[in-house]
Protein backbone atom coordinates (compact mmCIF):
# COMPACT_ATOMS: atom_id res chain seq x y z
CA UNK A 1 0.00 0.00 0.00
CA UNK A 2 1.34 3.38 -0.84
CA UNK A 3 0.15 5.39 2.16
CA UNK A 4 -1.07 8.48 0.40
CA UNK A 5 -2.64 11.08 1.83
CA UNK A 6 -4.95 12.33 -1.66
CA UNK A 7 -4.08 11.49 -4.92
CA UNK A 8 -3.81 14.67 -7.54
CA UNK A 9 -5.08 14.97 -11.20
CA UNK A 10 -2.32 16.37 -13.61
CA UNK A 11 -3.35 17.60 -16.44
CA UNK A 12 -0.82 19.05 -19.44
CA UNK A 13 -1.72 22.43 -21.01
CA UNK A 14 -0.03 24.28 -23.95
CA UNK A 15 -0.87 27.66 -22.11
CA UNK A 16 -0.66 27.82 -18.87
CA UNK A 17 -2.71 31.30 -18.19
CA UNK A 18 -5.38 30.23 -20.52
CA UNK A 19 -5.81 26.75 -18.19
CA UNK A 20 -5.70 28.79 -15.10
CA UNK A 21 -8.19 31.11 -16.26
CA UNK A 22 -10.43 27.74 -17.59
CA UNK A 23 -9.89 26.15 -14.46
CA UNK A 24 -10.03 29.10 -11.98
CA UNK A 25 -12.62 31.08 -13.98
CA UNK A 26 -14.85 28.62 -15.97
CA UNK A 27 -15.34 25.82 -13.77
CA UNK A 28 -14.59 27.60 -10.05
CA UNK A 29 -12.46 25.81 -8.47
CA UNK A 30 -9.95 27.50 -5.88
CA UNK A 31 -6.94 28.11 -7.21
CA UNK A 32 -3.94 26.84 -4.78
CA UNK A 33 -0.68 27.84 -6.06
CA UNK A 34 1.44 28.06 -8.92
CA UNK A 35 5.04 28.04 -10.34
CA UNK A 36 6.57 28.69 -13.55
CA UNK A 37 5.68 25.89 -15.23
CA UNK A 38 2.67 24.31 -12.86
CA UNK A 39 -0.65 25.59 -11.03
CA UNK A 40 -2.48 23.75 -8.57
CA UNK A 41 -6.20 23.93 -7.60
CA UNK A 42 -8.17 22.47 -4.77
CA UNK A 43 -11.48 20.80 -5.95
CA UNK A 44 -13.66 19.72 -3.02
CA UNK A 45 -12.79 18.00 0.43
CA UNK A 46 -9.14 16.13 -0.25
CA UNK A 47 -8.25 16.61 -4.33
CA UNK A 48 -6.92 18.45 -5.98
CA UNK A 49 -5.86 19.40 -10.02
CA UNK A 50 -2.80 20.21 -11.05
CA UNK A 51 -2.01 21.56 -14.44
CA UNK A 52 1.33 21.32 -15.96
CA UNK A 53 3.00 23.62 -19.10
CA UNK A 54 3.97 20.77 -21.76
CA UNK A 55 3.77 20.15 -25.83
CA UNK A 56 0.17 18.95 -27.10
CA UNK A 57 -0.45 15.63 -26.27
CA UNK A 58 -3.52 14.10 -27.43
CA UNK A 59 -6.15 11.65 -25.69
CA UNK A 60 -9.41 9.92 -26.32
CA UNK A 61 -10.28 9.47 -22.86
CA UNK A 62 -11.42 11.34 -19.86
CA UNK A 63 -8.62 12.29 -17.75
CA UNK A 64 -10.62 13.59 -14.82
CA UNK A 65 -14.38 13.96 -13.73
CA UNK A 66 -15.49 15.82 -11.16
CA UNK A 67 -18.40 14.23 -8.54
CA UNK A 68 -21.37 16.39 -8.32
CA UNK A 69 -24.69 16.63 -6.71
CA UNK A 70 -27.04 18.07 -9.72
CA UNK A 71 -25.58 16.68 -12.68
CA UNK A 72 -28.13 18.64 -14.66
CA UNK A 73 -27.67 21.64 -12.81
CA UNK A 74 -23.86 21.62 -13.52
CA UNK A 75 -24.45 21.44 -17.59
CA UNK A 76 -26.69 24.16 -17.27
CA UNK A 77 -24.23 26.44 -15.64
CA UNK A 78 -21.25 25.15 -17.37
CA UNK A 79 -22.88 25.86 -20.72
CA UNK A 80 -23.89 28.78 -19.86
CA UNK A 81 -20.16 29.98 -19.16
CA UNK A 82 -19.62 28.77 -22.35
CA UNK A 83 -18.34 25.12 -22.01
CA UNK A 84 -19.45 22.48 -25.34
CA UNK A 85 -20.48 19.23 -23.81
CA UNK A 86 -19.64 15.88 -25.94
CA UNK A 87 -22.54 14.14 -26.97
CA UNK A 88 -22.57 10.82 -28.06
CA UNK A 89 -25.36 8.56 -29.98
CA UNK A 90 -23.85 5.24 -30.46
CA UNK A 91 -21.71 2.70 -28.53
CA UNK A 92 -21.92 2.27 -25.08
CA UNK A 93 -22.27 5.76 -23.96
CA UNK A 94 -25.94 7.80 -25.37
CA UNK A 95 -26.26 11.35 -23.96
CA UNK A 96 -29.88 12.78 -23.98
CA UNK A 97 -29.32 16.54 -22.94
CA UNK A 98 -25.73 15.96 -23.08
CA UNK A 99 -26.24 13.34 -20.13
CA UNK A 100 -25.40 9.30 -20.32
CA UNK A 101 -26.92 7.04 -17.69
CA UNK A 102 -23.98 5.02 -16.64
CA UNK A 103 -25.94 1.95 -14.57
CA UNK A 104 -26.98 3.97 -11.55
CA UNK A 105 -24.86 7.33 -12.08
CA UNK A 106 -25.52 9.97 -14.61
CA UNK A 107 -21.92 11.77 -16.72
CA UNK A 108 -21.68 14.49 -18.97
CA UNK A 109 -18.23 15.23 -20.64
CA UNK A 110 -16.20 18.12 -22.23
CA UNK A 111 -12.72 19.54 -23.08
CA UNK A 112 -10.61 22.27 -21.86
CA UNK A 113 -8.80 24.53 -24.11
CA UNK A 114 -5.93 22.32 -24.83
CA UNK A 115 -8.81 19.14 -25.40
CA UNK A 116 -7.81 17.42 -22.41
CA UNK A 117 -11.50 15.27 -21.81
CA UNK A 118 -13.38 16.09 -18.43
CA UNK A 119 -16.29 15.04 -17.36
CA UNK A 120 -18.99 15.63 -14.65
CA UNK A 121 -20.46 12.44 -12.32
CA UNK A 122 -23.36 12.07 -10.28
CA UNK A 123 -24.14 8.91 -8.74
Amino acid sequence: MIGATMVVATLPVTDLARAKAFYGETLGLAFLWENPVSARFRCGAGSELSIFKRSPTVTEHTLAHFEVTDVEATVRDLEAKGVEFLDYTEGPLITTGHIAQLGPARGAWFRDPDGNTLGVRQG
